[in-house]
């Protein structure tokens, strides 16, 4: 049954990662993996208590999946009504490394609220009205991935990985970022800093005003309303932390809240500015144009993890790496590795089976009770994993849902961005890496 079980998802992981290669929606392989592995299970694994173990992991993945559809809703409600379209007007530099630097921060400190395949959507979208050629929209889109990568790793809220940790009280809100801001931030001024040398010292052309692919005609007509949107929307995301921090609910419940004030906000704007037939502004409306694929990506790779987890594969594994490693950094920095392959959302799922977090008073009593420490809240172990797990997918074109948009966006090369960009995103996430252990090492002192 184990040997069965991981073949099958070995292959399962394979075409996921040659999505791009195959041309077939990676949902498709997650669904039939999860559905096959728990079969497998179902009719070797012997387990009396089945019925019971699939529903509270079909519970545990839910609360993740609704968290995702509210969010995704509230984005794609602030992009319909043209908000994102304010941000684009008021990016401006002196020259193009400026620019570079500017659009690396900007997509590093949204991501860090949005989702960062929407960030890179954004950004690499205003590229088009920015610049001319495209080697070089080429490179300024690469520098965009790899902000928005680092971008989502020190919020809450930034990456699927890092809204999984939280979600599961892994890691907390302000932890997560005074101890991942600065390492996230580094991971990016590094790469950026040697990408703008191939970058040259030259004005920044004129926008193309005849690209009508980003932002919307209303927020040119009625720009008060854009901007409204983009406030609440925006609002609405940040309020799912401090909701949790302060009633201790699940964050899915914080994000049904933001989404029902703003529906309520929109049915009242429809309603005054009559826009029906012509944006479809309502969220009854916007909710039809959520990628659902994604969704169901995520519920079949959670669920297959989850069967992974429940007949004991990722126990042992867990344990052969604590026997062959025994080191949090080395384990780590595997997994980042493994991330620019393949998807990072059921490498940290196996990781969250494969070492539950502990308490403190499960640490001490543990036979090393100074590396059992390493893996309670907010312990060492994870932060590192929310790290390298979101700026490891970085490191290839096809490591990340921010690199494969961007790809599909601009035609970049996979050739092209292993020779140039690469390079760049491995020094950058060593020096990230390097910075989370000099911080530790302050602490100490």
């Amino acid at each position: 049954m184990i040997t069965s079980m991981i073949v099958l998802f070995v292959i399962g992981y394979i075409g996921i990662a040659s999505e791009h290669i195959l041309h077939i929606n990676k949902a498709t392989f997650a669904l039939i993996m999860c559905g096959v592995l728990w079969a497998i299970y179902a009719m070797c694994g012997n387990d009396p208590n089945l019925s019971e173990d699939m529903i509270v992991a079909l519970g545990d993945t839910c609360e993740i999946v609704v968290f995702l559809i509210g969010a995704m809703t509230i984005v794609e409600l602030i992009d319909r009504y043209g908000g994102f379209n304010i941000i684009v007007r008021h990016i401006k530099a002196g020259n193009k490394r400026g620019l570079m630097w500017v659009m690396a921060i900007v997509a590093f400190f949204l991501s860090a609220i949005l989702d960062n395949m929407i960030t890179t959507i954004i950004m690499v979208m205003m590229l088009r009205r920015m610049l001319s050629d495209q080697k070089e929209r080429w490179l300024f889109a690469s520098v965009i991935v790899l902000a928005a990568n680092s971008g989502g790793a020190w919020s809450p809220i930034g990456d699927i990985t890092t809204i999984m940790l939280w979600m599961k009280n892994y890691v907390s809100s302000l932890n997560l970022i005074e101890n991942l801001l600065i390492p996230s931030l580094i991971s990016v001024v590094v790469p950026t800093w040697i990408a703008t040398r191939f970058v040259k010292s030259e004005p920044v052309e004129s926008l193309n005003e005849s690209d009508r692919r980003v932002g919307y005609v209303l927020s040119e007509h009625n720009n008060g309303l854009s901007i409204l949107i983009l406030v609440c929307g925006v609002a609405g995301l940040l309020f799912v932390p401090v909701f949790k921090a302060a009633t201790h609910l699940p964050p899915y419940m914080g994000i049904l809240i933001s989404l029902g004030f703003l529906w309520l906000l929109t049915e009242l704007i429809v309603r005054h500015y009559e826009l029906d037939g012509k944006m479809e502004g309502r969220i009854s409306q916007v909710v039809k144009s959520i990628d659902m694929s994604t969704i169901l990506f995520f519920l079949g790779i959670l669920m297959a993890v989850a069967a992974l987890a429940q007949s004991g594969i990722l126990s042992d594994l867990a344990a052969w790496l604590n026997e062959t490693f025994h080191e949090v950094y080395i384990i780590n920095f595997i997994i980042g590795l493994l991330s620019s392959i393949v998807d990072n959302v059921p490498l940290v799922a196996a990781c969250m089976n494969m070492y539950p977090v502990m308490t403190e008073a499960t640490a001490e009593l543990a036979a090393e009770p100074s590396y059992a420490a390493l893996f309670v809240e907010d312990g060492l172990f994870w932060h590192l994993l929310t790290f390298c797990a979101g700026v490891g997918g970085s490191l290839l074109i096809i490591g990340s849902a921010a690199g494969v948009v961007a790809m599909g966006i601009e035609k970049i090369s996979f050739t092209w961005y292993l020779k140039r960009v690469t390079w760049l995103a491995l020094a950058g996430y060593t020096a990230g890496i390097v910075s989370i252990a000099l911080i530790e090492l302050i602490k100490t002192i």
